[in-house]
């Protein structure tokens, strides 16, 4: 009788804990920001966007079906918050860039999206997940950018060449 008891409790015990875990939230974190340089990464003359819009989105691997769609927008320095419930393992989940406010820097990224995995089950501790930076560039580069990319290491010295 005892033994019964405790596999009853046992069972329970999973069952809970089972439901708590669907049911977490995770934070989604992320940053927007204005490339002047047009070279689709930071550099030191980058700039935060704010008032950026960003979505994330998470959809049934085998038939696409949209299961979670937020949006959020970003913060004076360039950063935004997402909260989603649940547990998303058997799902994609991406969020991608909507919109820029800037005038000077409204030139979406050719992939201008960022996956991020919603789920306990990856080794990943903690509820906080962070999506690559999404950016913009501007229509024409920034004078000063091939200085900053020369220093990065990105383009040889003329005397290197």
């Amino acid at each position: 009788m005892a033994k019964a008891v405790a596999v009853v409790s046992a069972l329970c015990f999973l069952a809970l804990a089972s439901l708590a875990h669907a049911q977490e939230a995770f934070t989604v974190k992320g940053q927007v920001y204005c490339d002047p340089c047009r070279v689709e990464f930071q550099t030191s003359l980058s700039k935060s966007i704010e008032g950026a819009e960003v979505e994330l989105q998470c959809r049934v691997r085998e038939n696409g079906t949209v299961t979670v769609s937020q949006k959020a927008t970003t913060d004076a320095i360039g950063n935004y918050e997402l909260s989603v419930q649940g547990d998303h393992e058997e799902e994609i989940c991406e969020v991608v860039s909507v919109s820029s406010p800037s005038q000077e820097c409204n030139v979406p990224f050719g992939e201008n999206k960022a996956r991020v995995l919603l789920t306990q089950n990856n080794g990943v501790q903690g509820t906080d997940r962070y999506a690559n930076a999404l950016g913009y560039k501007t229509a024409e580069a920034n004078p000063d950018c091939k200085a900053v990319l020369q220093e990065m290491g990105y383009i040889p010295d003329e005397d290197q060449i």
